[in-house]
């Protein structure tokens, strides 16, 4: 489970320039987090750019215009290493992708320069992303089917499974992905598998950035929830989504960040005990307990 709590070798309050080696292996699933804040003389500049120098020769920049930093302002940096590209959120907020040009295993210093003042660096690299099994668990999969893509073994979609045990305060439900990078949307919901009622219908919708709650209840949609701080998802991001059954609401966040709330429209909790998910996504690994 990605987390921000259980950073290991952390170093604080560096000098800058900094330059420290990398404690462990980059693989799949590590965190490297940056906490910090931009001084009010720092070099002001309206883009992010990306590049890597090989052979003592750069390649070409990645330029990045949404952003994130401002000056006298903190920050917090997540770069989190997938197994084909670097992905990294500010502040919680997804800002960037950054395809691997050389392997990740070969990276072994991080170096920090430049007007910033850093807090802390630190690592997480106690991740299970690094596995190409996709797996289910406390979940008896309905359609089951899994797929090998590029190494990466994924669930099927739609994908449909039954809960061992049903909904109710103090369940969590855990879906881990990659949204694809041409995906218009995606749905998760929450249903009784007897009257098919959609309890919790979470629809992210990529082409107009809107993140769409509902329920379906006895043969209609209800109405529409949409109001959301900051739309969470971006092509080609990998995402965790955790959803958190409250005695009045259910709980969303999205790569360890708190999404939304949405109150329960069905109240008979113990009935939701079926899971479905499709849409433009490749489904690593869904855990409910």
């Amino acid at each position: 489970m990605m987390s921000l709590n259980n950073l290991q070798n952390v170093t604080y309050n560096p000098v800058i320039p900094y330059v420290g080696t990398i404690p462990e292996q980059l693989e799949p699933g590590t965190l490297i987090v940056i906490r910090g804040h931009v001084p009010s003389d720092s070099d002001r500049s309206n883009c992010i750019v990306c590049n890597t120098l090989k052979n003592e020769r750069w390649g070409r920049e990645e330029i990045t215009y949404d952003m994130p930093f401002k000056k006298e302002k903190s920050f917090e940096i997540v770069i989190l290493v997938l197994e084909d590209k670097f992905q990294v959120a500010v502040n919680g907020k997804h800002v960037l992708l950054y395809a691997h040009r050389m392997r990740p295993e070969e990276v072994d210093t991080l170096g920090i320069y430049g007007k910033v003042h850093v807090h802390s660096v630190g690592y997480s690299f106690s991740s299970d992303l690094g596995s190409t099994q996709a797996s289910t668990l406390e979940l008896t999969e309905i359609s089951k089917e899994n797929v090998q893509n590029g190494g990466l073994q994924q669930l099927t979609l739609p994908f449909v499974a039954r809960l061992n045990s049903s909904m109710g305060p103090g369940r969590t439900v855990v879906i881990k992905g990659e949204v694809n990078t041409k995906a218009k949307g995606f749905n998760v919901d929450l249903l009784s598998g007897k009257t098919k009622d959609i309890a919790l219908h979470l629809n992210p919708r990529l082409n107009v950035k809107a993140f769409v709650r509902n329920s379906f209840l006895q043969g209609a949609w209800g109405e529409e929830e949409r109001n959301i701080t900051c739309f969470p998802f971006s092509p080609g991001m990998y995402f965790e989504m955790i959803i958190y059954c409250d005695v009045k609401e259910f709980k969303v966040a999205i790569n360890g960040v708190h999404s939304l709330e949405y109150k329960h429209r069905l109240r008979e909790l113990a009935n939701i005990d079926t899971l479905e998910v499709d849409g433009d996504i490749h489904l690593l690994e869904v855990r409910s307990w």
